[in-house]
């Protein structure tokens, strides 16, 4: 895996403390973000890079890591307990072991230098050439964003994740949040160890019209003060089509009815959907001529 620097990625200066990492991050991201660059390929390149510094360097312990170990931040604890064991096992050379140390479960002999020479470069130990160690590849995050429309149906896309594109298909009623992994999708292994993993997440936008709870969608509609007051039919357009529905007399304000399976598909489970509410709000006629109003007035005095 080619070294990627992440600080040149967000801008900031090794010495940037984390709020200029955050400050960073947010600046870029807003700026490279998929809804705002469609269909283009460089600026959600950008955007897939940006996401991977904050993932590292957002996070204390990794970017401790990332600044020791470079790109191979990932395997600190392998190379770590390599330090550790080459340390114990040049004390024990030296008759320096104290009675506590317990080299069970270590490496010994041509294995443990195999291990060291594999690590650290070094050449000529009693097994050099012999074996290398190997190691699982680092896993990549990656964010996914869709509109509350397309999480409704089942349907594919394509994702640019380090230089190479992936095409998923999503299943109807993601949630915002919601996270999935693709095996062997991320960072290649080392001395042919297995592929790291890519986790995507999935990031539903808020909908103008439309409010999710889970399955379930909650929208408001007017209606006109004489259809509340004497009922009537209202036609409401849902993510399924439009629906006719019964306005009963004397409807309050804020009212609510339900429709039935109108709702948002519930996530694997085909044909299954939440409902709908419907908020009524009443508009009030504005603009009234003098007969209307003196029609009013003539109800207020019943």
């Amino acid at each position: 895996m080619d070294f990627i620097d992440y600080y040149s990625v967000l801008g900031i200066p090794k010495t940037a403390s984390e709020d200029d990492i955050k400050k960073a991050y947010r600046k870029l991201a807003r700026k490279h973000h998929p809804d705002l660059n469609p269909n283009d390929a460089e600026a959600n390149k950008k955007f897939q890079q940006i996401n991977e510094a904050n993932e590292v360097l957002g996070n204390p312990e990794n970017r401790k890591k990332y600044d020791q170990y470079g790109k191979d931040w990932q395997h600190a604890e392998q190379f770590e307990e390599a330090r550790r064991q080459q340390q114990a096992r040049q004390q024990y050379t030296q008759g320096g072991v104290g009675e506590d140390y317990d080299f069970s479960g270590g490496f010994g002999g041509a294995d443990f230098s195999d291990f060291l020479s594999s690590l650290f470069g070094q050449e000529g130990g009693p097994g050099a050439g012999r074996r290398q160690a190997n190691f699982r590849g680092q896993d990549y995050q990656a964010d996914l964003h869709l509109s509350l429309r397309d999480a409704y149906t089942t349907h594919k896309q394509t994702l640019t994740v380090n230089e190479k594109n992936i095409r998923i298909t999503v299943p109807a009623g993601i949630e915002n949040g919601q996270k999935i992994k693709l095996a062997g999708y991320g960072a290649p292994g080392v001395n042919g160890g297995p592929n790291g993993d890519l986790y995507i997440t999935f990031v539903i936008t808020e909908d103008s019209r439309y409010k999710r709870k889970g399955s379930d969608l909650y929208v408001n509609e007017e209606i006109d003060l004489y259809t509340a007051l004497l009922g009537g039919e209202k036609i409401i357009e849902t993510l399924d089509g439009k629906v006719k529905v019964t306005v009963p007399t004397e409807t309050q304000n804020g009212a609510k009815v339900r429709l039935k399976g109108k709702g948002f598909p519930v996530y694997k489970q085909d044909g299954i959907f939440g409902d709908l509410y419907v908020q009524w709000q009443i508009k009030l006629p504005t603009n009234l001529t003098d007969e209307q109003k003196e029609l009013f007035r003539k109800l207020a005095s019943l």
